[in-house]
């Protein structure tokens, strides 16, 4: 399945991880039940899949209002995904 995969243009051209970098072969490994190997690959996966479930039901439903969740969701993941590109950056 992994040659399926877009390749990471930023790694390709400039030699360095994008913000994204991981998240393809994370949600690989969380279909596959590697919860760990999923979070170490790509931390935010957990919270990016909550997003985009909230974010589908807001369509679906249409009752509800999930624009407050949506933001909180979003606000957290890019949190996530900031604190864990820099600390790959460090280590």
């Amino acid at each position: 399945m992994e040659e399926y995969m877009l390749p990471c243009m930023n790694k390709k051209l400039l030699g360095i991880e994008c913000f994204g970098c991981g998240t393809q072969r994370s949600f690989l490994l969380l279909i596959k039940g590697d919860f760990v190997g999923a979070f170490n690959m790509f931390p935010a996966i957990f919270t990016t899949v909550l997003f985009f479930l909230v974010l589908a039901l807001h369509f679906i439903d249409k009752s509800r209002n999930y624009q407050k969740a949506i933001i909180s969701l979003a606000v957290i993941n890019a949190i996530i995904i900031v604190v864990s590109y820099f600390y790959r950056l460090t280590n």
